[in-house]
């Protein structure tokens, strides 16, 4: 049997009031679990490469200031340490506040706020290569600047070589992993209520 990832990642043992807690939705439990396995555990690796995929899980909870960090890094460093030294160097650099960006004229344009528009180093770019350096800034876009996310933004991985099915599960591994920071995050804090 497959372990859990939000249950390894909160720490839920087996019979712990959380563990109680989350079989109250095992579809719930199992939905989370299936989308963790098809982004990172995909045999299908065509249109985004193991190393792609992990080097993006990384990013994305290191900028999310997660402490679930740890566990991706552990996952890259296993599959090119090299590229993570790279990227854990830049990360002090690319960190900031969000969610920024603009709203489409209208009645949310009172609410824009610029933000860093991050940009790759030429080591980070070097290391990573033209289509991971690509999908690095567009993941800082989508959690940072995610209003700013459009057309131009997804030229630029198609420019960068992305496939289409490539880009979607680009986004799909993004919209996935925040997701699983929030239930983290949330679990983590009924653990110490719990406890």
């Amino acid at each position: 049997m497959t372990t859990d990832v939000i249950d390894h990642l909160v720490g839920i043992q087996p019979g712990d009031p959380l563990d109680t807690l989350r079989e109250q939705r095992p579809n719930a439990r199992a939905n989370a679990q299936a989308s963790f396995d098809a982004l990172l555990r995909s045999s299908e690796l065509t249109d985004v490469s193991q190393r792609e995929r992990l080097a993006v899980a990384y990013w994305t909870v290191a900028l999310s200031k997660s402490p679930t960090a740890s566990y991706y890094r552990d996952l890259l460093a296993a599959e090119d340490a090299g590229l993570l030294a790279v990227l854990a160097g830049a990360l002090p650099g690319a960190l900031t506040e969000g969610p920024c960006g603009d709203y489409p004229d209208g009645p949310l344009t009172v609410e824009n706020v610029d933000g860093l528009h991050w940009q790759p180093s030429p080591e980070l770019a070097a290391a990573a290569g033209p289509r991971l350096t690509a999908a690095l800034a567009h993941t800082h876009l989508l959690v940072y600047r995610p209003r700013d996310a459009s057309a131009d933004a997804l030229q630029e991985l198609l420019d960068a070589g992305w496939s289409t099915t490539g880009i979607v599960t680009l986004s799909q591994l993004v919209a996935f992993l925040s997701f699983q920071l929030r239930v983290v995050a949330g679990l983590t804090v009924l653990k110490g209520d719990l406890a």
